[in-house]
């Protein structure tokens, strides 16, 4: 059954990205899909038969050849009738194309309109329509296995089953409060709190992979930061195994952020190196050092970089950023042994580099343990959080059985929002929004 009323207007796009290929897609949905194939290729084809067509705009005059794909309802990725129309890649046909479509009665679709259908239709839950998005932006192979996960129902199955242990705690604890007139019994307190345990202990284990799955998703950003002249830049080329960033003896050479994105352990890592920290009244270097400032700012991990051969380094980073000390050149100074904690390296021979990388993805919080993770948004780890905090509260109000009953219910709300069960509208807009359009 339809998760709602989804508007009964047929619309189309171009589903293929934009530039020029051998094949582009002209997508449709909607009860005018048959209609619109009867005008532009023809006739209806046979229900998922691949189907040679050529394409005629309303007036009859030829735009292409190519394949017409035609998929009933309720058998299609919307859940309407969807109507694809394959044909050259080139931007001037498929805008032509397009334009047949939308004069035989269809509508240009909004970003994401197609896959907000098929949830609306019951085709995917939200957390599944989410994944798509999140498969076709994965920034690495991990990334992608575990969107593909998420939109094979894993993640949605993992939240349902912790929906189904608080749907039965809360129908234990109901049916008590329907008797007001009786005491409840230690028995009936006793197997609610170990209920509330197991579930908690389910809730901990979701929430641990979807925080590891997040970094999947979003990527660590690691920002390389210290005095002029340590070796932040030749650091940046040794880990992106590449003469990235410009390496001279000159200090202030490095003005701007520059960024490397690199891969460890199936992570993402975004590399950003900055202009050395000092005392300057150069204005260009003093611009760049306040783009370092904003840099340290938004990183989750920095990486604070010291010359082994003088010591010194950079002064302490507000707030709660992971802080890897390194001390580069380290070849230069051989017998060298860092304080504690530190890492030492040479950006010139490769010392500490395979040190260095399983800091990196440590202090970011990742953990490849093998266990499938789950690419969860920021809106997944809010909703799981908050889950979580009723259910502590919950605990703690074992002795007024209401309370305990209201935060179950808050907890219960709040893991529905993530697939959908409960969600407002102008969230769907502004996940959907996000989509690309002919998605």
């Amino acid at each position: 059954m339809p998760r709602g009323e989804a508007a009964r207007d047929t619309i189309a796009a171009v589903a293929t990205p934009p530039g020029r290929g051998g094949i582009g897609i002209v997508r449709v949905s909607g009860p005018q899909a048959s209609r619109i194939a009867e005008k532009v290729a023809g006739s209806v084809p046979p229900p998922r038969v691949a189907t040679l067509a050529r394409f005629k705009d309303t007036s009859g005059a030829p735009i292409d050849e190519g394949i017409a794909l035609y998929f009933p309802a309720p058998h299609s990725y919307t859940g309407e009738p969807v109507l694809e129309l394959h044909g050259h890649g080139g931007p001037v046909v498929l805008g032509m194309l397009l334009s047949a479509c939308l004069d035989a009665g269809a509508r240009l679709a909004e970003p994401g309109e197609f896959t907000r259908r098929a949830f609306l239709e019951g085709r995917l839950d939200l957390a599944q329509a989410e994944a798509i998005a999140d498969l076709i932006d994965a920034s690495s192979q991990e990334a992608a296995r575990s969107a593909l996960r998420s939109l094979s129902g894993e993640f949605s199955a993992a939240i349902d089953a912790l929906r189904t242990q608080l749907v039965e705690l809360r129908a234990l604890t109901e049916a008590q409060l329907d008797f007001p007139e009786e005491e409840l019994d230690g028995i009936h307190r006793e197997d609610a709190g170990k209920r509330l345990i197991e579930v908690q202990a389910a809730l901990d284990e979701v929430l641990a992979r979807s925080r590891q799955g997040s970094l999947l998703r979003s990527g660590i950003h690691v920002v390389l930061a210290g005095p002029p002249n340590v070796g932040k830049s030749s650091l940046l080329n040794r880990l992106a195994g590449e003469e990235r960033a410009i390496v001279t003896p000159i200090p202030g050479t490095t003005r701007d952020a520059l960024r490397e994105t690199i891969h460890i352990d199936g992570v993402a890592v975004v590399l950003v190196d900055t202009a050395g920290l000092r005392e300057s009244v150069d204005e260009v270097e003093k611009l760049g050092m306040a783009r370092t400032q904003a840099e340290l700012e938004r990183a989750d991990v920095v990486l604070a970089v010291h010359d082994a051969t003088e010591g010194g380094g950079l002064r302490p980073v507000a707030g709660s950023v992971e802080r890897i000390e390194l001390y580069n050149k380290a070849d230069l100074r051989p017998g060298f042994i860092p304080p504690s904690g530190a890492i030492a390296v040479s950006a010139k021979t490769g010392q500490g580099m395979a040190d260095l990388r399983k800091a990196i993805v440590q202090a970011a919080g990742w953990s490849n343990t093998g266990e499938s993770v789950f690419l969860a948004r920021e809106r997944h780890l809010r909703a799981l959080a908050a889950a979580k905090e009723h259910l502590a509260q919950a605990a703690a109000e074992k002795k007024r059985w209401e309370l305990f009953a209201e935060e179950l219910r808050l907890a219960h709300d709040a893991l529905s929002a993530i697939t959908g069960a409960f969600t407002a509208d102008d969230l769907l807009g502004e996940i959907f929004g996000r989509f690309c359009i002919g998605k």
